[in-house]
C-alpha cells in the first residue's frame, strides 16, 4: 500500500507539473527540450555553428534562432537607432524564411535571429576634422595607409583587443575575455553584423564567410574550409566552424543588407562548400544558362553588360559580341539577387512585362509530365514587401527567399526524395 501510495503521489506531481508548464511537452530522443512540433536550434545538445548535430537533424529542425553579435562603429548613430536598423533587418529575414509565405498565411518563420549583444564602438567625443573620414569611429579597424579597395581589417575582430570590447569574461580566468573564435566555438555567437559608413575612404566587403566544407553526402571534410561569401578577406581565419560577417551600411535601408546576404548565399553555392546545395541552387538561380539554353554565358551576371528583353512571355532576347539572339522557349526559375524573372539589367525591379516562371513551383513537379508549372509572372508579386525591406533589391529578395525550398516544402531532389530545407545550410 505504501508503494502504491508513493506512485500515486508521483503521478499527481507529474500532472501538476505538466499543467503548470514545469516540464517540457516534448523531450526528444536526443534529450533536447524543444517545441511541441519539432527541434529548435540552438539547444541543450547543439549550440554552435557547424555542429554535426545540425546535419544529422537537418530534416527535423523546425526553427533556427541564431544569436548575433552587433558592432556599431558609426559616430552619431545612437544605440536606439542601431537597434532599429538591426530589428528591421531581422524582421525582413524572419518574413523571408516563411516558405511560400506570400500565399500561405500559416507558414511558420524558420529563421528568428536573436541579438546576443550590441557593442557601442562609437567615439564619446567628436573626432578632429582630419580624422572624421566617412563618419566611422576611431575604433573602426582601418587598413593602414589605405589607398583604394577594402579598408576594413577583419582579423582585428578576432584579437584580444576586440575581446575586451565584447566584454564576455572567460570562465575561471580573471581579467580575460572570450575572443570571437571562443564565442563562436562555445555557441554564444553565430553571426556578426557591424554597422558602418562607406564613401570616398573605402568600405568593407558586403558579407563574407569562411565556411566548413562538406562532401556529397553532407559529411564534413576535416580541416577544409572555403571562402563562401560575397568576396572574402584572407585576414578572416578558419576557426574550425563557419562564420558569416555582415557589413550593414548605416545610410541605407534593410533591403541593401538583404542584398549583401543574398550574395553570400550565391557565394556559398559558387564555392562548392556544400555540393548538395550547389547542385540545386545553380538550377534555381539560373546559373546554368549555358547548359539549359546553350547561351554563351552561364548566368545573366555574365551577359556582357547589355540589356536583355522579353519579346514575348516565353522568350528572351540578348546581345552577345554585337549580335542579337532570341531564346524561345525561355522559362525562368528562381533567378538571382540582381535579376528578378523579368529584369532587363542588374537591379531592375521596375520592368512591368509579364514573363513565364516556375519560381513558385520549383521542383514541385506538379505540371504535365511531372515538370514544374510555369505561370505568368510580374513584379507585382513582391510589391507587398516594399516597406518591410525597402532599398536596393530588398522587396524582391524577401519573395525570392520565400521560394527557396524551406520548412515543410514539397519539392523533390533528383532521386525523387523530399528536398532538404535550404536554410539550415546557412549554419553548416
Amino acid at each position: 500500500m505504501a508503494a502504491n501510495g508513493l506512485v500515486l503521489v508521483r503521478l499527481v506531481f507529474l500532472v501538476l507539473a505538466l499543467m503548470q508548464g514545469g516540464i517540457s511537452r516534448c523531450q526528444g530522443r536526443t534529450g533536447n527540450v524543444e517545441s511541441a512540433k519539432g527541434l529548435i536550434w540552438p539547444n541543450s545538445v547543439s549550440k554552435a555553428n557547424s555542429d554535426d548535430w545540425i546535419r544529422l537533424h537537418h530534416d527535423e529542425i523546425r526553427q533556427m534562432r541564431p544569436r548575433l553579435l552587433v558592432l556599431n562603429f558609426v559616430n552619431g548613430l545612437s544605440t536606439e537607432q542601431a537597434n532599429k536598423k538591426v530589428e528591421n533587418l531581422i524582421a525582413a529575414l524572419r518574413e523571408s524564411s516563411r516558405y511560400h509565405g506570400y500565399s500561405n498565411p500559416d507558414a511558420k518563420p524558420f529563421l528568428d535571429y536573436q541579438v546576443f549583444k550590441q557593442i557601442d564602438l562609437t567615439d564619446a567625443q567628436p573626432l578632429p576634422d582630419t580624422q572624421k573620414l566617412d563618419g566611422n569611429s576611431s575604433l573602426y579597424p582601418r587598413v593602414p595607409d589605405w589607398k583604394e579597395g577594402i579598408n576594413f581589417r577583419y582579423g582585428e575582430l578576432f584579437g584580444e583587443k576586440f575581446a575586451r570590447y565584447y566584454g564576455v569574461p572567460a570562465p575561471g580566468q580573471p581579467g580575460k575575455f572570450l575572443t570571437l573564435a571562443e564565442l563562436v566555438n562555445r555557441g554564444i555567437v553565430h553571426e556578426v553584423w557591424f554597422l558602418a559608413r562607406q564613401g570616398q575612404f573605402g568600405s568593407p566587403f558586403e558579407s563574407i564567410e569562411v565556411k566548413q566544407a562538406y562532401d556529397e553526402k553532407l559529411n564534413k571534410i576535416p580541416g577544409r574550409s572555403v571562402q563562401a561569401g560575397n568576396g572574402g578577406s584572407p585576414e578572416q581565419p578558419f576557426i574550425g566552424r563557419s562564420l558569416r560577417i555582415l557589413f550593414i551600411n548605416a545610410d541605407r535601408g534593410p533591403g541593401c543588407a538583404m542584398e549583401s546576404l543574398g550574395h553570400s548565399i550565391e557565394g556559398t553555392s559558387n564555392s562548392g562548400a556544400i555540393p548538395y546545395f550547389t547542385r540545386y541552387f545553380t538550377e534555381f538561380a539560373g546559373f546554368d544558362l549555358d547548359k539549359r539554353y546553350r547561351m554563351p554565358f552561364n548566368s545573366l551576371y555574365a551577359r556582357g553588360g547589355t540589356d536583355v528583353s522579353y519579346p514575348s512571355p516565353t522568350s528572351l532576347r540578348y546581345i552577345w559580341k554585337g549580335e542579337a539572339h532570341i531564346v524561345e522557349p525561355y522559362i525562368t526559375a528562381g533567378n538571382s539577387v540582381h535579376f528578378m524573372p523579368s529584369a532587363r539589367r542588374d537591379y531592375d525591379l521596375d520592368n512591368p512585362v509579364t514573363v513565364f516562371s516556375t519560381i513558385e513551383h520549383f521542383r514541385l513537379h506538379d505540371g504535365p509530365d511531372h515538370k514544374d508549372i510555369a505561370e505568368p509572372w510580374t513584379n507585382a508579386k513582391f510589391i507587398r514587401y516594399r516597406q518591410l525591406a525597402n532599398d536596393c533589391q530588398g522587396p524582391w529578395l524577401v519573395y525570392w527567399r520565400q521560394n527557396f525550398p524551406g520548412l515543410d516544402n514539397k519539392s523533390r531532389d533528383d532521386a525523387g526524395r523530399p528536398m532538404k530545407n535550404w536554410l539550415p545550410f546557412l549554419f553548416y
